[in-house]
């Protein structure tokens, strides 16, 4: 297998290609269709969220908490767990097509339950987009399904590398939209049955080639599959029996983000439902650039340990991936925080719509440092093949994330109500990460918490001053007046100059202090660019 380093160098490449070009595919698709305050905008993103949502459930549920580690496992039999893959391909195929068929069966329901507060015409529009993009379930499952074969074989790159071409592919296609409409539709009743089309089959279409580029690698797996419908006799009742829990995940955070939009349809012609995914997707790109490149690897290995029984080794990874996320996950929040206004400036049209928008970025920042925390010790449970502990502390927070949005509706205005919900699900998503690691000292004994903890707290002590001199920078270039919110491009200039300079301030913050952190994050970081 290849080293951590190695692996890590290869799934950070991607991830950053794969977020920047998804962040150019987001751009583009705002001038098609726009964002804040358009209608049109938040039918389609209610449509291709659709099976975004399955997906999800497929990779950080079944997939993540099931397939790595049984992969592993059987990983050692002598036929390198072909046959045990094959029939798991087999079954998960045939689950897929049925579920792409019965949701498009029942895409009118689905949206209206999704999004009940829209209008009858903003519903229809969100049904036509369904009807296209629903047929992203089984491309998405086929993706997670080989991919994450691939990261159990040690395979690490084209996973993270094969969005890239979805994007591509996307960005095309909405350029071509823009070349024959001119962009800016906002409507509902400007999208005539052929620019419908021709938006959400890009979309899906690009879904398709991000799945069957992966099959090309393939053969580094060292594996060859066939069909096979003889489910029994080869441990997949355990599979079944871990799949439960995470099946119950799944319910808990479909009804949690199910309450969110019906709660956030009521601000579409404000930051509605495309305002909140377009913020989601900027703060997700630190995450997956930091947490999904260095916790991946990490949790390959943390598998392979707990399988051995090597709880000493388990307890080292996680301290120690908790502190070297730490270190890099603090800074990228109190950035961002910094730059959300030129941040949010890339998915809006108009300046005075960014600062509108950016309170929904500010809010889901809350929960990015306790988030990479919850990505080792949620994975950790799942190396020793306990689902049931992580669904325990996802119902506390998917009832937090109910009693949060429920709580914005009632008491916040409309134009903030997406910020509000934003929030509520950050708080408890902060909570559910004290309860999940509180629990997993019980389970595993102490993994150097303490440590952990003095450590986040140094890189917090550094973060501060280094995103007032972020922010500073926004306010001498002339705030939300400035060239940092003239243009989407700007904003993204904008982003990057005002996040060098926190970064900067604090490295050397930390260098002055003689942090023990920075010496191994800069080795680390000086063989991730040599790879």
């Amino acid at each position: 297998m290849a080293s951590l380093g190695r692996s890590s160098a290869l799934i950070a490449a991607g991830t950053l290609a794969s977020r920047v070009t998804g962040l150019l595919r987001t751009i583009v698709l705002v001038a098609v269709i726009g964002s804040f305050g358009s209608p049109a905008a938040d039918a389609f993103a209610t449509a291709n969220q659709l099976p975004n949502n399955i997906y999800t459930v497929i990779s950080t549920g079944i997939l993540t908490a099931v397939i790595v580690p049984q992969i592993v496992r059987v990983s050692t039999r002598s036929d390198g767990g072909r046959e045990f893959i094959s029939k798991l391909f087999t079954l998960g195929t045939v689950v897929l097509l049925a579920a792409t068929a019965i949701a498009m069966i029942l895409a009118p329901v689905i949206v209206w339950l999704y999004v009940p507060r829209f209008s009858a015409e903003q519903q229809a529009l969100a049904v036509a987009f369904a009807y296209w993009c629903l047929p992203q379930v089984l491309f998405y499952g086929l993706y997670a399904l080989v991919g994450e074969t691939l990261n159990a074989k040690g395979v690490f790159g084209p996973f993270a590398w094969a969005p890239v071409v979805n994007n591509v592919v996307s960005i095309a296609g909405f350029g071509v939209i823009i070349a024959l409409t001119g962009g800016d539709v906002t409507e509902v009743t400007e999208w005539t049955p052929g620019m419908i089309a021709l938006l959400a089959g890009t979309a899906t279409l690009g879904i398709v080639a991000q799945a069957l580029v992966l099959f090309a690698f393939w053969r580094g797996t060292g594996l060859h599959l066939r069909p096979d419908f003889r489910w029994r006799g080869v441990g997949l009742g355990d599979i079944g029996r871990l799949a439960g829990w995470t099946f119950l995940m799944m319910l808990v955070g479909q009804v949690a983000g199910w309450i969110q939009s019906r709660v956030v349809s009521e601000a579409s012609g404000d930051a509605g439902i495309a305002v909140m995914q377009n913020a989601w997707l900027v703060f997700m790109l630190p995450y997956s650039v930091i947490v999904m490149a260095i916790g991946t690897p990490y949790f390959t290995q943390l598998s392979a340990h707990a399988h051995e029984g090597r709880d000493d080794a388990v307890r080292a990874d996680v301290g120690r991936a908790i502190r070297t996320l730490g270190l890099f996950v603090v800074i990228a929040t109190a950035a961002l925080a910094a730059a959300a206004v030129p941040a949010t400036r890339v998915f809006t049209q108009r300046a005075g719509d960014a600062v509108a928008s950016a309170p929904v970025l500010l809010a889901f920042l809350v929960c990015l440092v306790p988030l990479a925390v919850q990505f080792v010790v949620q994975r950790t449970f799942y190396a020793y093949g306990d689902t049931r502990t992580p669904f325990l502390f996802t119902l506390f927070q998917g009832a937090l994330v109910i009693g949060f949005a429920y709580l914005a509706d009632a008491i916040l205005p409309v134009e903030l109500l997406t910020a509000g919900v934003a929030l509520g699900q950050a708080l408890a998503s902060t909570l559910q990460v004290v309860l999940a690691t509180w629990l997993l000292r019980r389970r595993i004994g102490s993994f150097e918490l303490g440590r952990s903890l003095w450590a986040l707290g140094r890189f917090a002590l550094a973060a501060v001053p280094a995103a007032l001199a972020g922010w500073g920078v926004y306010l001498w270039t002339g705030g939300a007046d400035g060239w940092m919110t003239a243009s989407m491009l700007q904003g993204a200039l904008g982003t990057v100059l005002v996040g060098a300079v926190a970064v900067a301030i604090y490295v050397a913050l930390l260098a002055a202090f003689r942090a023990p952190e920075l010496s191994v994050a800069g080795g680390m970081l000086r063989r991730l660019l040599r790879r």
